[in-house]
C-alpha cells in the first residue's frame, strides 16, 4: 500500500495521538497514523520502550515539515501491542497435505515414548500447512543474498547500527516481515529480555492472525517459510521464561510441539525446567 505523508490537519496538538511504529532508530521513529495510511516521524524520550508494529500513544509538543517530510515531537504516554488494531492482511497458508505421527520418528524401537509426544501421537493425522514468508527487497534469482543474511552478515563483522538499520527497513516496508521481528529479538536476547520480548511477540500475534482461534494443525520446519514465525514463538517463549513467568513459557512451549512437533528447536529438552520452575540461571541446558 503506498504510503501518504502526514498533514497538518492529521492531529490536533491538543489531544493525544496513536502511532503505529513501522521503524525505530536511536532518536526517532518512523510511524503511521493509528488507522490510516498517514506517514510521519517521530522525535521522542523513552523511544527504547518501542518496537516496530506497538501502538504508541503520544501527547503531541510540536508538528513541523524539513525536506517536505512531515515531523512530530511529544511525550510517550504509553506503548501497547495489539497486531488486531493494525488492520494488516493475514499472512496465507497453504495446505501441504497431511501429518501423520506414525510417520514420525519418536526413538528406538522399544524406547517408551516421551510424555510430552503422547497426546501429539494420540490425537493422529492433521493437517500440514506452510505460512506465507514476506521478505521486502528478496531477490529471487540470488536466494543467498537477501536482506536477512546481509544484516546477519553484517552484524557477525561487527556493524551492528548497519544491521540493525536493515531490519528496520525490512519492518517499515511491510510490518509482516516475521524474520525481521525474530532477529530484532536475537540482536538484544542476550542482555534484554524485556526488550527481546516485544520484538518476538509483535512477529508471533502477526503469525496468529493467520492461524485464527481454534488452528489444529502443523507447521513443520522443514516447510523453510515456516521458519520465521516458529522463532517468534521461540524466542518469545525463552524470554517468558528468563522473565519467571513460567505458566506463559510453558504454555508456548507446548503449542510449539503441537505446531512443530519434529521439535527442531529443542524445546523437548527445555520444558520440564520450565515445568519444574526452574529460574534461567540456574538452567542446566545451557
Amino acid at each position: 500500500m503506498r504510503q501518504q505523508k502526514a498533514t497538518d490537519d492529521d492531529i490536533d496538538l491538543s489531544k493525544p495521538v496513536e502511532l503505529v511504529a513501522l521503524s525505530v532508530m536511536e532518536r526517532a521513529a518512523r510511524c503511521q497514523l493509528l488507522g490510516s495510511d498517514r506517514i510521519i516521524t517521530l522525535r521522542a524520550s523513552r523511544l527504547w520502550e518501542v518496537v516496530p508494529g506497538a501502538i504508541v500513544t503520544v501527547m503531541p509538543q510540536k508538528q513541523w515539515r524539513y525536506g517536505g517530510h512531515p515531523y512530530l515531537s511529544g511525550e510517550i504516554q504509553s506503548t501497547r501491542i495489539d497486531v488486531k488494531a493494525l488492520d494488516l492482511e493475514p499472512l496465507g497458508l497453504a495446505e501441504m497435505g497431511m501429518w501423520d505421527p506414525k510417520e514420525e520418528y519418536w526413538g528406538e524401537e522399544g524406547e517408551p515414548i516421551e510424555e510430552w509426544a503422547e497426546p501429539i501421537i494420540a490425537h493422529g493425522p492433521r493437517p500440514m500447512f506452510e505460512m506465507e514468508q514476506v521478505l521486502p527487497g528478496e531477490d529471487p534469482d540470488d536466494p543467498f543474498n537477501d536482506p536477512i543474511t546481509r544484516s546477519n552478515d553484517l552484524k557477525d563483522a561487527g556493524e551492528r547500527v548497519e544491521a540493525e538499520k536493515i531490519l528496520m527497513e525490512l519492518c517499515q516496508a511491510d510490518l509482516r516481515c516475521l524474520d525481521a521481528h525474530s532477529h530484532l529479538g536475537n540482536f538484544v536476547f542476550d542482555h534484554n529480555p524485556d526488550d527481546a520480548i516485544r520484538h518476538y511477540e509483535v512477529g508471533l500475534r502477526i503469525g496468529e492472525l493467520s492461524l485464527g482461534d481454534d488452528f489444529t494443525g502443523v507447521l513443520p520446519w522443514g516447510l523453510i517459510d515456516n521458519r520465521p514465525f516458529l522463532r517468534c514463538m521461540h524466542g518469545y517463549g525463552l524470554c517468558l521464561w528468563r522473565l519467571g513467568r513460567f505458566d506463559e513459557a510453558e504454555q508456548i512451549f507446548q503449542q510449539l510441539l503441537w505446531l512443530n512437533p519434529s521439535d527442531n528447536q529443542g524445546v523437548r529438552f527445555l520444558i520440564d525446567e520450565v515445568k519444574e520452575k526452574t529460574a534461567w540461571e540456574d538452567r542446566e541446558n545451557e
